[in-house]
């Protein structure tokens, strides 16, 4: 950030009087500019053993598979986010939704929210941000070919849940950074 929001003026990097932290501080009109990690929601759609798939039909991380997540939206809970993020990917719905996992990345500033729930009536379909949808076991997961490092520790404690029969909240830190897709290929 280089200039004021509010006035337009340059903008130092500092802290601010009766604050611990550096944050964007306008010289001309005081203003603290205050950035805050971006939530992520999202579901784990199940039928039975199976959890569905969105291939990425957008940037970052085009063709990838990842779980039909994405930025909550002002104004809507976890959850409205959770079921309109899976709505929109993947043209599913859930039963009963119950939170699944809460995933912190502060090397990107971000915070992941997963719910899971059985896909109601075994409904769904390409959202426009999906190129394909698929139900996969966890034998069948393209596991190379997940988006994000964060899905794939979703995708483990939920199959681990799985055969233990237990239903546990998950937190964690991920720290593993995306490699390259340009090496990968290599």
């Amino acid at each position: 950030m280089n200039f004021c929001g509010q006035c337009g003026k340059p903008v130092n990097f500092k802290v601010p009087a009766g604050d611990n932290r550096k944050r964007h501080v306008c010289g001309h009109c005081d203003t603290i500019h205050y950035q805050n990690p971006r939530v992520i929601s999202g579901c784990i759609p199940m039928v039975n053993d199976r959890v569905l798939l969105c291939r990425r039909a957008i940037e970052p991380r085009y063709g990838m598979w990842t779980l039909p997540a994405g930025f909550l939206e002002n104004g809507e809970t976890v959850l409205q986010g959770a079921l309109r993020e899976c709505w929109e990917e993947a043209l599913a719905k859930l039963n009963e939704p119950v939170l699944s996992g809460i995933y912190d990345i502060p090397h990107i500033n971000q915070v992941y929210i997963l719910y899971r729930g059985a896909l109601h009536n075994r409904s769904y379909g390409a959202g426009d941000e999906s190129l394909d949808v698929r139900l996969f076991s966890e034998a069948d997961i393209p596991w190379e070919e997940l988006a994000f490092p964060v899905i794939t520790t979703a995708l483990k404690h939920h199959f681990e849940d799985l055969k233990q029969d237990l239903s546990i909240i998950h937190t964690d830190v991920i720290t593993s950074r995306l490699r390259s897709l340009t090496n990968a290929a290599d």
